[in-house]
């Protein structure tokens, strides 16, 4: 649900189809005018407003096109064919099926969110301020090393004992996690789970593998909320954590996500929904 309100919050309105061909490639055509007033054309006596062509044209010129005669010419002509083939489905009952009068019902009420929420972030706008503290959070969360670690997941201490005790005799690791590692994710490719920063692994299972040296492995099983481990260091490096600049999109996204989210459990906590 929120996903799609925070689609609507960027968007506020459906996509258009692409513009007609430009009117002045069109023989006989005439762009309108930019300071013309009154109706854009008249289609079979109905009249077509121009705040329509106004509205399209923002649109096109939001996404690149030039407010000029040619484009303002190509989107009169979309909105002529567009209210021919509207006033020919009239004509033809279209507009009093139950399947279109719900699908306008719902994209009025789409549209009706999408402005809502744009107001709503407009007032509520993600500053820099916010940014550089998520980035700062996410950076100081991450920390300064990454592991490549590997595991054995168990479902008991006793077969995590013995799986320890094959290893002091010898015993490969990789081939141990294929034969009795829990964990199908990691099974097959020997327990390897990649390269990866403790935050990223259960508290008990991060604070066990930090302690070891390259690689070591755990002396004793290590229980986390999904088993008991036998636990491998591989390696471990600086995390190469990207600069700000870079993933300040990404950061504006999530958190303009979380504050439409916060907005629909705000709404929905003094609702009455039954």
């Amino acid at each position: 649900m929120t996903f799609r309100l925070l689609a609507l919050a960027a968007a506020a309105a459906f996509a258009l189809p692409a513009l007609a061909q430009p009117a002045a490639d069109k023989p006989g055509a005439k762009p309108a005018a930019k300071s013309a007033s009154g109706p854009v054309a008249t289609v079979n006596g109905t009249a077509i407003p121009r705040s329509r062509l106004e509205f399209m044209l923002r649109q096109q010129v939001a996404r690149g096109a030039p407010d000029n005669d040619q484009t303002r010419g190509a989107v009169r002509e979309d909105l002529i064919n567009r209210e021919l083939v509207a006033q020919e489905a009239a004509r033809n009952g279209i507009a009093k099926r139950q399947d279109v009068l719900l699908q306008l019902e719902m994209a009025r009420q789409e549209v009706l969110v999408g402005a809502y929420i744009n107001e709503y972030m407009k007032k509520h706008a993600v500053t820099d301020a916010d940014v550089q503290q998520e980035y700062d959070r996410a950076r100081t969360q991450t920390g300064a090393t990454e592991y490549h670690a590997r595991h054995i997941l168990l479902e008991s201490a006793e077969e995590a004992n013995r799986v320890l005790a094959e290893l002091k005799k010898g015993g490969k690791f990789d081939e141990l996690a294929r034969k009795s590692s829990k964990d199908e994710g990691t099974r097959e490719r020997g327990g390897d789970l990649d390269w990866n920063v403790p935050a990223a692994f259960d508290k008990a299972f991060s604070d066990a593998m930090v302690k070891l040296d390259k690689g070591q492995i755990t002396s004793a099983p290590v229980q986390s909320r999904f088993g008991f481990h036998v636990i491998q260091l591989e390696d471990q490096r600086a995390v190469n954590f990207p600069p700000l600049a870079q993933v300040r999109p990404q950061i504006q996204q999530r958190l303009t996500r979380q504050k439409v989210e916060a907005l629909v459990r705000e709404l929905r906590a003094k609702a009455k929904v039954e």
